[in-house]
């Protein structure tokens, strides 16, 4: 099983990307994120992919996550809904068989920080719920933080900037907490060149001096069968890599 998360960064503009992506890795599960579309912009041939069932959640030129799930990959078809703490259209989840699959864009920060520490905590608790009765919980997208300094360049670390401030990595390790592995990090420990995203100047991404943003969480019984989970720096031109987990 494939299951796939890329914050698009407009998915009007890279809607052809999107579907060469899919057509070349035939994921089982598609996670997006920052569609920065309603609904009824978003073009009709990358929502009717043949043997997928979509959800697109988005509002106009901002924000907004999708999520895609191959019906052969189901044992019945995916409960598409949205957690309570959802705002901004920041979270789409689905429940196929005993596991919920769940595309997530965490709120930045800079505009209004307290919101992100509030939708992080929100995120916590959900991880918990959903997990407490043995469902397997797979969460995907751009978390907007950086784990530790080994997921930002040298270059690029900045004491107490938005994204690599401890407060926020204290949340990220309390959702981890909850019973949830990050599947890239497990499978490359000591990888320091494993980044997702890169600011758009400077050749960064080029020169790979990026960020560590965008994650594939996993209940841990899901985490022990991957065997890869890479960033694919060369895909796109979003400013964020899809990333690509692949599962026994």
């Amino acid at each position: 099983m494939k299951i796939a998360t890329w914050n698009v960064n407009g998915i009007r503009a890279r809607h052809e990307q999107f579907a060469t992506f899919v057509q070349s890795e035939q994921p089982d599960v598609i996670c997006l994120q920052e569609l920065k579309a309603s609904p009824a912009q978003v073009p009709a041939t990358i929502c009717d992919l043949e043997g997928y069932q979509c959800y697109w959640h988005g509002a106009a030129a901002y924000s907004g996550v999708g999520l895609h799930i191959r019906l052969a990959s189901c044992p019945e078809p995916p409960q598409f809904s949205h957690p309570h703490f959802d705002h901004e259209t920041r979270i789409v989840q689905a429940r196929a068989g005993d596991t919920v699959y769940a595309s997530v864009y965490v709120p930045n920060g800079g505009k209004d920080y307290a919101a992100k520490i509030a939708f992080l905590n929100a995120l916590i608790d959900y991880a918990a719920v959903v997990q407490k009765d043995g469902t397997k919980l797979v969460l995907c997208g751009d978390m907007n933080i950086a784990r530790t300094d080994m997921d930002v360049h040298p270059k690029e670390r900045k004491p107490n900037i938005i994204g690599q401030r401890q407060e926020e990595r204290d949340l990220l390790e309390k959702l981890l907490d909850q019973g949830l592995v990050d599947v890239g990090r497990k499978l490359y420990p000591g990888a320091d060149d494993y980044f997702t995203w890169w600011a758009p100047w400077r050749n960064l991404r080029q020169r790979n001096i990026g960020w560590r943003l965008d994650y594939v969480l996993a209940s841990q019984a899901l985490a022990e069968r991957a065997t890869a989970c890479p960033s694919y720096r060369e895909i796109g031109t979003s400013d964020h890599a899809p990333v690509v987990a692949t599962f026994e």
